[in-house]
């Protein structure tokens, strides 16, 4: 399911944020826990998550996996400057670059930033002379490698309080 828009965004109040950041940190918790833990009804709770997920809010569920326990050792950054009139099919062709997990579309320099993870260096020379430099609409690419990563997650609701806040 797609992310809400800008344009449509989804009012949430209090409780439903509370539902989103417990779901956040444990996206397996019962409805009878989250209930519990948000003090509302179940029912409540119940009807608040349907609709979180109608609205785009709540996308889906996964389990977070150290991939290099996987065989996946070898991380890294690829911005890539795409041809200014070819971006959206480069983007559908980028999509299907093997080890990819995430892709943006960005400002600046780069048009996309790609974090690609493969089991190794040989690996990585592929997926980057190989085939993404092979692309049509490609023009430049840049590879850094991940020396370290921490998974922060927190939740998109945590931000900084303002003065406007108050």
């Amino acid at each position: 399911m797609p992310a809400p828009s800008a344009r449509h965004r989804p009012v949430l109040d209090a409780v439903d944020r509370t539902i989103v950041d417990l779901l956040l940190e444990d996206g397996r918790m019962s409805m009878v826990e989250l209930a519990r833990r948000s003090n509302v009804s179940r029912t409540n709770v119940f009807t608040r998550f349907r609709r979180l997920q109608e609205e785009g809010v709540v996308r889906g569920f996964t389990a977070l996996v150290d991939p290099a326990s996987l065989g996946f050792g070898v991380a890294a950054l690829i911005t890539v400057t795409a041809d200014q009139h070819g971006w959206k099919p480069l983007q559908d062709r980028l999509l299907e670059l093997p080890g990819l997990e995430h892709l943006a579309l960005t400002t600046g320099d780069a048009d996309f930033v790609l974090r690609v993870r493969v089991e190794g260096v040989d690996d990585l020379r592929d997926v980057v002379l190989e085939r993404l430099q092979a692309m049509e609409g490609v023009r430049s690419t840049t590879t850094v490698f991940v020396l370290e990563e921490h998974d922060v997650r927190r939740a998109p609701l945590d931000r900084p309080t303002t003065s406007h806040d108050h």
